[in-house]
């Protein structure tokens, strides 16, 4: 029997929430802080650069896998175990990191903490959005952005500043520490605050869900390697396996992904919106570092630390847009953030090649800043527009695609930089013509928010 979040007091439901956000902040920040240490990786286990990205790209592809899934967990499962459940599992990857003496056994302790990032993620949203009456969901929601978002910030200084002093190992045991704090006071804090609706898991789905992680793979792979016969097959398959899911799921009378939120025009313009935001944030991450280093020629670590202004600004903008959200609606919103999305890259666009690193570092802001006035509340505008019932395969859906997007943004991103620059022979001009093509998408992403509704639908 679930436990109605309305009949928790005050201090209670903030202890649920902090405790639920505590455990995903972990997970996030786990998930964005290894890249500073790959170098100590390929030390450790004399390996090269690309064998060792595969602890990030494994555990994208497994993470991708178990997104579809956890709208079926949430109603299968009371949230009081699925919480705990997922924090074990974490703890237990972490730990397994901890010990690793070989690299196979780290990427199997990296894929375990895939499994339990791939759940709490949608859940944590779903969950989130379930709790909180419609008309402050976007303040609550940005202030979930905020925990989120600042993860990026902290994540690569924590990283860097255990990595000074301490072997990599201390970056898991800190991980573990927090994962088990979490597991512990879980017991008190977390309640059954989801309504369960039994049901037979659809394994096959859970197969050819399979499908998409795939095809992040041979994205990942083409864009360092190119495209060869391998990845021509891996493609095919995978297509045909993504084909064959969504004509599952439409057919099934209860599927493990409900894709028929997409017939809520508001939920789908959304989702189109967050993926074109999360590109904006994603292409900025990967690419501005580079710009720093290849163009402005300073060293890694101050090219790392250049993007901690943005990521902080992201994460105070958070709160402030979902409060604007509640309070004016999703267009002015949504079109704020595509703005500011437009502005920055078009000012990268045009100042390329004349951009000291204080000017770059502000650039960086905008667009990301951007970001902040269009992830979130876009996640909440689509999600107050669907059944409470079909919020889980919505948070699912939005995910997945955010994935697909953000990863197809990386690609394109990293083969108009390398095509453009071997083709000229100018860094610069790699850099101009990137920036440039996702101002245009920023465009397309003004567009649709043009169409959004001036006030927020209802359920």
């Amino acid at each position: 029997m679930s436990t109605s979040i309305n009949t928790i007091s005050g201090r209670h439901r903030q202890a649920f929430v902090a405790t639920l956000l505590t455990g995903t902040f972990t997970m996030s920040i786990s998930q964005s802080a290894l890249s500073t240490a790959y170098p100590a990786f390929m030390r450790s286990f004399h390996l090269g650069a690309s064998t060792v990205a595969w602890l990030t790209t494994g555990f994208m592809l497994v993470m991708s896998l178990m997104i579809p899934v956890s709208p079926w967990l949430l109603s299968n499962m009371k949230f009081k175990h699925l919480f705990q459940s997922v924090v074990a599992v974490f703890a237990l990857g972490t730990l397994l990191c901890i010990w690793a003496p070989s690299f196979p056994l780290l990427m199997t302790g990296r894929l375990l903490e895939a499994v339990a990032v791939g759940i709490i993620f949608p859940s944590y949203q779903t969950v989130m959005l379930t709790i909180t009456p419609q008309e402050r969901r976007g303040a609550v929601m940005g202030v979930a952005g905020l925990v989120m978002g600042s993860a990026l910030a902290v994540g690569p200084i924590i990283s860097g500043v255990l990595l000074t002093w301490f072997p990599w190992r201390a970056l898991f045991a800190l991980f573990f520490i927090i994962a088990v704090a979490v597991f512990v006071v879980s017991f008190i804090t977390i309640k059954d605050v989801m309504p369960l609706q039994p049901n037979q898991l659809d394994w096959l789905s859970v197969v050819l869900a399979a499908s998409f992680p795939a095809l992040l793979y041979v994205l990942s792979s083409a864009t360092n390697q190119g495209m060869t016969a391998t990845l021509g097959i891996i493609t095919v398959l995978g297509c045909m396996g993504a084909i064959w899911f969504v004509r599952r799921q439409l057919n099934q009378e209860r599927p493990i992904l409900q894709l028929r939120v997409f017939a809520t025009r508001l939920f789908t313009q959304s989702v189109l919106m967050t993926g074109i935001s999360y590109i904006a944030l994603i292409v900025t991450t990967i690419i501005m570092p580079l710009y720093f280093q290849n163009v402005l020629h300073v060293s890694p670590l101050v090219s790392g630390l250049s993007l901690v202004p943005a990521a902080v600004g992201l994460s105070l903008l958070n709160p402030r847009a979902g409060k604007m959200l509640d309070r004016l609606g999703p267009r002015k919103v949504a079109l704020t953030g595509m703005t500011l999305i437009v502005i920055g890259f078009t000012l990268m666009t045009l100042l390329v090649g004349h951009l000291p690193l204080w000017l770059a570092i502000i650039c960086a802001m905008v667009t990301e800043a951007g970001n902040a006035f269009v992830m979130m509340p876009s996640v909440t505008a689509g999600a107050n527009a669907l059944p409470r019932d079909l919020i889980a395969d919505g948070t699912a859906v939005t995910t997945t695609v955010r994935q697909l997007l953000g990863s197809l943004g990386v690609a394109v991103a990293t083969m108009i930089l390398q095509t453009v620059q071997q083709g000229t022979g100018s860094a610069v001009s790699g850099f101009r013509a990137t920036f440039a093509s996702f101002a245009l998408v920023g465009v397309v992403g003004w567009l649709l928010a043009t169409r959004l509704p001036r006030v927020q639908e209802r359920e």
